[in-house]
Parts: structure tokens; C-alpha cells; sequence
């Protein structure tokens, strides 16, 4: 299991700071929507002078030729793994694997199944099922059309794997290492229990950055991966 830092916080200044107090830590950093609209692909190339791995989440999600028109730009920023989104169809993640498979490396390609902030009802009233059923359509389409896995939360890893292959990669956000609350996420779950259920990457946010001393709290996490 390997573990993202999420960079969420409110400037580029701080998120360089983070980072900096956590290099030389084998980790990966997750930079999401707000991060990169407001700092863009100068705060990436920042970020991989300092030798992280990242995982840009922006959870693509157009039509086909334009899902696979971004993912080409992420794959020459020399991102490592970055998401598109589940509901956008097979089609629409079968183009953006098309358009990657002729470069020498490629970015790992995950799917989003479902946000771990829905409540049950929340999910069902959009999605018109249960989480775990279209969780498990998502990844099924997201295997068929060749990517490397899915973005989901702890509880579906197991079944996801089962429905695909032990290999296809689940990764999982909203992680609370030590018991923290859960604020606006619902699915969380803590170290212990996504190694159980054969979880490949977990995202940790606040209770890295909310911490007095952020590299402690990461090497402490490292140790239970």
C-alpha cells in the first residue's frame, strides 16, 4: 500500500511548505482542482524538482475526444497518475487510454466510482442504484476499457478486485489514520482496515496538514502501510 498527501491548502505558499517539510519521504502528493486552477503547471514542475510522484485529481469527465485531449496535455506535464470519471462512460475512458497507449510512459489512468462524501441516499437519488452496485458497473467499465484501476472508497476495494482482477488498483481518499472525525466525508475508514481490504493507495489530507508537525504524522502513517 502506498500512501498520497493531499495538498488542499488554501495557497500555493503553504502547499510549498508541506511539501517541503515532507521531501525525501517515499510518498506520493495529490494535487486537486483548486490547487492546480489557482497554481497551476509551475506548482507542478515545483513539485517534481523535489522528486514526488504525483496524482493529479481534476476527475476528467467530457465527451470522448476531449477527455482524451486532456489526458494527452496531464501525460506531457509528466504527471505519474491522474483521474477521469467512471460516469463518463466506457467510450469516453477507452478514448483517453487509446490516446495514451503509443507513448514510451504513460501516467497511470484510475476512475473515479463515487465520491466518498454521498451519503447512501445522496448516491442513489443521482445515480439511481446503490453505491456498491454502480461502483462495481464503474469498475467493470473502467477494467474493460484498459485502465489501471479505480478510485473508490475502502469498503468496495475487495469486490471491485473480485469483479476485475486482484491487480487492478484501488486507491481511496477521506483516510483517518488515527480515529479522526470524518467532517464532510462519509465512507472513511482508517489504515488498518484498507490494508484488510487490499486497498493499493490512500489519500491522507487534514490529518497531515492540520497537524503541529506534519512529518511526524507521515512517517508515523508510513510505519502502518
Amino acid at each position: 500500500m502506498e500512501l498520497c498527501v493531499a495538498l488542499d491548502l488554501p495557497s500555493r505558499r503553504e502547499n510549498l511548505a508541506l511539501a517541503r517539510q515532507l521531501e525525501g519521504l517515499d510518498l506520493w502528493l495529490k494535487v486537486g482542482l483548486r490547487t492546480f486552477i489557482r497554481d497551476g503547471k509551475s506548482f507542478i514542475r515545483e513539485l517534481q524538482a523535489m522528486d514526488f510522484r504525483i496524482f493529479l485529481d481534476l476527475k476528467l469527465y467530457d465527451i470522448p475526444n476531449t477527455m482524451a485531449d486532456a489526458a494527452e496535455e496531464i501525460a506531457q506535464m509528466g504527471i505519474d497518475m491522474f483521474n477521469v470519471h467512471g460516469s463518463a462512460g466506457e467510450r469516453g475512458m477507452r478514448a483517453v487510454m487509446e490516446r495514451l497507449q503509443s507513448r514510451e510512459r504513460r501516467p497511470l489512468v484510475l476512475a473515479v466510482t463515487a465520491l466518498t462524501s454521498f451519503t447512501d441516499r445522496e448516491f442513489e437519488a443521482i445515480y439511481g442504484a446503490p453505491i456498491e452496485r454502480r461502483a462495481e458497473e464503474f469498475a467493470r467499465a473502467a477494467f474493460e476499457a484498459g485502465l489501471d484501476g479505480v478510485v473508490s472508497s475502502v469498503f468496495e476495494s475487495r469486490k471491485i478486485k473480485e469483479k476485475t482482477t486482484p491487480n487492478f488498483l484501488t486507491l481511496a481518499p477521506g483516510i483517518r489514520p488515527f480515529g479522526e472525525e470524518m467532517e464532510d466525508q462519509r465512507r472513511v475508514a482508517d489504515v488498518e482496515r484498507a490494508r484488510r481490504e487490499g486497498v493499493d493507495f490512500i489519500v491522507v489530507g487534514r490529518p497531515v496538514y492540520r497537524a503541529p508537525e506534519p512529518r511526524r504524522v507521515v512517517e508515523e502513517i508510513l510505519t502502518k502501510l
